[in-house]
């Protein structure tokens, strides 16, 4: 094979990894250990370059496939991601800090990231709320603070991009004082709303949330870390799935969502404000 038919082929190889990745490609560079300027080199038809062996590693490391592949070599992408188990099961710590969800987070930094929560996003939850909701399940207040602390800090650093999808159906029981929180006081709640709709429009676009119909759509609470994994939520425990496939089958699900979208990242925090609380 020569020269110009390797790097053509590496050049589709690696068109696909930054389109599977959804990252831009500043970000995806930097996750490589190359500037922007080197990755659109690569990318380009006009040379037969090809990165050193360092870079090549990285992209194989960081995106969980084989040399072989990246070269066109191989047809098989012969995940390294595969040495894993294809999921594990990762119980939540009493301290935040101790959990895999930072490191999760700090590995995905430069990628999308895809959420849906199990009730109010974690990063937009007042104090009153998170002690609330804690309580209520027998979890640790402080643990909860610190994770919104930290979601909230990392959603707000340069380079960040999540969306978010949950049901619009949630909001509305939150404003109503209805199911898990009942006994809620009225004030608590409007203040919890307005808090919300601050941070979003703080926060967007690179914090994006969408509200979608529960009785069109339904979910699971689950994050998608980038290329790298999804953890489904499983009530203290995270389902951790770790091969391509099943990542790109989830990433599948959340797009179902968000076409099923009834208000839209940009319309949000209008919607949060008008919401009546009863």
């Amino acid at each position: 094979m020569d020269k110009r038919t390797l790097a053509d082929l590496f050049r589709v190889r690696l068109m696909e990894l930054v389109t599977r990745s959804g990252s831009s490609h500043s970000a995806f560079a930097t996750g490589i250990g190359i500037d922007r300027s080197a990755l659109s080199q690569l990318l380009s038809g006009d040379s037969a370059r090809l990165p050193r062996v360092e870079t090549l590693l990285n992209i194989a490391e960081r995106h969980s496939v084989s040399l072989d592949w990246l070269l066109g070599i191989s047809h098989d992408p012969g995940l390294t991601g595969e040495l894993r188990p294809s999921f594990e099961i990762e119980e939540g710590g009493e301290d935040y800090t101790d959990t895999l969800l930072m490191k999760w987070h700090a590995e995905a930094t430069g990628s999308k990231i895809r959420y849906v929560p199990a009730r109010i996003p974690d990063l937009l939850r007042t104090p009153q709320i998170i002690a609330f909701e804690a309580e209520s399940a027998h979890q640790s207040v402080r643990a909860q603070a610190s994770e919104t602390a930290f979601r909230l800090d990392y959603n707000r650093q340069p380079g960040t991009d999540m969306e978010v999808c949950m049901p619009q159906e949630t909001l509305e029981a939150f404003a109503h004082g209805s199911g898990m929180w009942s006994g809620l006081k009225r004030e608590v709640r409007a203040e919890q709303l307005q808090h919300m709709a601050d941070l979003i429009t703080e926060l967007y676009p690179s914090f994006r949330l969408f509200l979608f119909a529960e009785k069109e759509r339904f979910s699971v609470p689950y994050t998608i870390f980038g290329s790298q994994r999804a953890a489904i939520f499983v009530g203290g425990m995270y389902l951790v799935l770790n091969n391509t496939d099943s990542i790109r089958k989830m990433q599948r699900h959340f797009d179902q969502l968000i076409r099923f979208t009834r208000v839209h990242a940009h319309e949000t925090a209008g919607y949060v404000r008008a919401l009546k609380v009863s």
